[in-house]
């Protein structure tokens, strides 16, 4: 009554002569229907994607597991609170993540306050000397209110929002009892920016980010989102109080972290990423946050520089803020840590550690070790809904935004989203007199705000639609 994903399998003991052909591998995982692509003119990038979408396959049974082949294989939160938004393109997960959403209420309501896995079978486990951390923590109880954002998002469901909104209540009036006076999440933050490639093989959470700074920011997406979906369904009074929430977290994140000079605490790649990406900053500051992301991804040197809590949004909050070469570089870099280098070691799905492997080909000695753990590739979120360009504008794509984005590395990219509305497509290829043609397919009864590459914004109806644009308009 079990089960082990592997790769690689040793048969021993076998009588007589055994042939490849006697063995049958069964993959197993949840029966989720596949709903997005993508492709693009680098084999390396697209070999990232498939190993998502096979890292994906492999932690989805029954529970989003963290990974499917060691002694562990749990739901822990903060990887899917990671991913989610990357699950949800890439598969039918509506009802698969709301049987978890609901397993996560009766959790917290067990806890009181949301574990780090769900279910949290370890509290039947005698002696399990890790089955919990101290108090609430950050991005990891998170998912609360991130995996309920990305299923809004996605679907669109009102009535699967109202049933996720008092675990999202939960968390937020849990974390509201251990803020400081100020208004920051400072209270037992030990994950912080987990597995930040920095950190020493045997203490995963010694990230360069200040954790405190990670939890605030995280709360203000938390309680802004909470207050959005709060107004969704009617509750205006809760509306009023989340935003208050996210409000006075925002001034004290701004007031206690960010100096005159713009520089946010700790002063690296994650607290700009998730300041910008979570929407904590504008004008100016906004502005000042970006410049300062790049030039610490350009100091080093294209390799990631982040961790759990700031890999899904650099490549975001790089290309937001005008940023749009140094992404793409940071995705294209080979030279460990970066996203590229275990595909350059043969890598088929997404590793745990950015070197679970070693350049020499040994196993890294940290005690945890994994080649499947799929919170690291959500940055395919980033290649489907910025470079591929396939946005919701609305909730389900009831209106969609095309936003390809063309950066340096690339010849082409295509993706393409079988969404509740319908089949959308979007896509762009360099030709040879130098300028780009921009495609898009859009499903009947639907609108499309279409942004081309040149800035030009245009509103399309159902159908297929080319334009071609300048070079100068895209990198």
């Amino acid at each position: 009554m079990t089960f082990h994903g592997f790769r690689y399998a040793e048969v021993t003991g076998w009588p007589g002569d055994l042939r490849p052909e006697d063995l049958v591998a069964v993959v197993v995982h949840s029966d989720l229907r596949p709903t997005g692509t993508f492709a693009c003119s680098h084999p390396g990038v697209n070999q990232l994607v498939h190993n998502s979408v096979w890292g994906q396959k492999g932690n989805f049974l029954d529970v989003p597991t963290d990974c499917p082949q060691r002694d562990e294989r749990l739901g822990w939160t903060g990887d899917i609170a990671a991913y989610a938004a990357t699950a949800c393109f890439q598969f039918d997960v509506a009802d698969f993540l709301h049987k978890w959403l609901l397993d996560l209420r009766h959790e917290t309501e067990q806890e009181g306050f949301v574990p780090i896995i769900v279910p949290q079978v370890l509290r039947h486990r005698a002696n399990a000397g890790w089955q919990g951390f101290p108090g609430i923590q950050a991005v990891w109880a998170d998912a609360a209110c991130w995996v309920p954002e990305a299923l809004w998002h996605a679907y669109g469901d009102r009535g699967r929002l109202a049933e996720h909104y008092p675990g999202m209540v939960a968390h937020l009036e849990s974390v509201e009892a251990v803020l400081s006076p100020t208004g920051l999440w400072e209270a037992d933050q030990i994950l912080g920016d987990w597995l930040d490639p920095d950190a020493p093989a045997d203490a995963p959470e010694q990230a360069k980010a200040d954790p405190a700074v990670v939890a605030t920011a995280s709360l203000f997406r938390s309680a802004s989102f909470a207050a959005d979906a709060a107004a969704v369904l009617g509750r205006d009074a809760d509306a009023a109080r989340w935003r208050a929430l996210a409000d006075r977290v925002r001034a004290a994140f701004i007031e206690h972290y960010v100096d005159d000079a713009g520089r946010i605490r700790s002063d690296c790649a994650t607290v700009y990423a998730v300041a910008i990406a979570f929407g904590l900053l504008d004008g100016p500051a906004r502005a000042r946050a970006g410049e300062r992301l790049a030039e610490l991804v350009r100091g080093a040197g294209y390799r990631v520089s982040t961790g759990f809590a700031g890999t899904p949004y650099v490549t975001w909050a790089l290309s937001e803020t005008g940023h749009v070469a140094d992404a793409y570089r940071l995705l294209l870099e080979e030279e460990c840590p970066s996203w590229l280098y275990p595909i350059s070691m043969g890598a088929t799905t997404v590793w745990e550690r950015w070197d679970s492997m070693l350049p020499d080909g040994s196993i890294n000695p940290g005690q945890m070790t994994s080649f499947n753990h799929y919170a690291l590739g959500a940055v395919a979120d980033w290649l489907y809904q910025v470079v591929g360009g396939i946005r919701p504008a609305e909730p389900g794509y009831a209106r969609v935004r095309l936003e390809p984005v063309p950066g340096p590395g690339l010849d082409w990219a295509a993706a393409s989203l079988d969404a509740p509305v319908g089949t959308i497509r979007s896509g762009w290829k360099r030709l040879p007199d130098g300028t780009i043609e921009v495609t898009a397919e859009v499903p009947a009864g639907i609108v499309a705000d279409w942004v081309l590459p040149d800035g030009t914004r245009l509103e399309v109806g159902a159908g297929a639609h080319a334009r071609t644009v300048p070079a100068a308009a895209a990198i």
